[in-house]
Formats: C-alpha cells, structure tokens, sequence
C-alpha cells in the first residue's frame, strides 16, 4: 500500500512500534495530564490498591493510537482525525513495549465531498495481547 488514500478495506496499515514505557515517561506523563493518581507513579500506592506495582496511565496508551492515526495521515495537510474510540483491556507496566496496529474496515463518500476512512486500531503489548481497542476516523479531502 502507498498510503490511507488508495488503501483497500481490509488493508493492514504501517505499525507503530513505540519504545518501552519507562517511570520517567510515566511521571511526565502525569505533569502534562495532570494526572497524579498514584497507581501510576508509586510501587507502594499501586500495592495497597491490589496492583504489582505502578501501571501506565490508560490515556497514554489512547494518545500512542492517536500517534498511529496522525502518522497515516502525516503526508495529507487536510486530512483530519475526526474521531477516536477506544476500549481498555489490560494493564500496561514500566517495560511494556506497544506496538499500534490497525487496518481499513469501511469508506464512503461525505456530501461534502470528502471521504470518510474508517480504521480499526488497537495497542498491543510485546506478548501479542491487546491492551487498548478503538475505532479512528480520518476524513480525507475530496479527490
């Protein structure tokens, strides 16, 4: 495939493979969504609540989808992520490598004139499990 505008439903698209999360990623993650729970930045805190230690935030995981998308889209300046759903399923740790996926799963063709992409997308972790589900869509100007 050479880019989002000709692919095909059912089109896997290009991955994005995202480096370990780290504590440090963690804290500053928390800095810039002034989200301070500590589940997500204190071993001790995640243990009392259940937890093996600290977790990344949920949110992160989406904003790595939303990283997916924009890089499907980079190369066409009026193209626009219109929506994105996700779904969390599963816990991600310092360590966790994610790697977003997703591929075309409709089209159609606005009044307007612009196209409507619509992509199943999710993040899974270096065991293959999903960790994060969600649909995006990208609306592409008109040909």
């Amino acid at each position: 495939m050479s880019s989002i505008v000709e692919a095909a439903i059912g089109t896997e698209l290009p991955p994005l493979v995202k480096p370990p999360i780290t504590r440090e990623q963690l804290r500053r993650y928390a800095e810039a969504s002034g989200d301070y729970n500590p589940i997500h930045l204190d071993d001790e805190a995640a243990r009392r609540v259940g937890l093996d230690g600290v977790i990344a935030h949920g949110m992160l995981s989406m904003a790595f989808l939303g990283q997916f998308i924009e890089q499907q889209i980079a190369a066409y300046p009026d193209a626009l992520l219109t929506r994105l759903k996700v779904r969390f399923a599963s816990m991600v740790r310092p360590g966790d490598v994610l790697t977003c996926r997703g591929q075309v799963t409709a089209r159609s063709r606005e009044p307007d004139g612009r196209e409507q992409v619509t992509i199943e997308c999710w993040a899974e972790n270096q065991r293959g499990e999903r960790v994060t589900s969600g649909e995006a869509v990208v609306s592409l100007p008109s040909a």
